[in-house]
């Protein structure tokens, strides 16, 4: 399954989106919030992000 996670869906004035498997798309998203916007996310609230969208 193919998901895609955009941070202008999540509030942020940026472009990025991570886009891929869900493990893939967790890792991507995750290390660029960190790294971009100073923002470190568990993995668990990633997927519970990814699980809301996939509903």
């Amino acid at each position: 399954m193919t998901i895609k996670l955009c941070c202008s869906d999540y509030g942020f004035e940026c472009e990025f989106v991570a886009e891929g498997e869900v493990d893939s798309v967790i890792t991507q998203f995750g290390k660029h919030t960190d790294e971009e916007h100073g923002i470190e996310y568990a993995k668990e609230v990633l997927m519970q992000v990814i699980l809301r969208k996939t509903r």
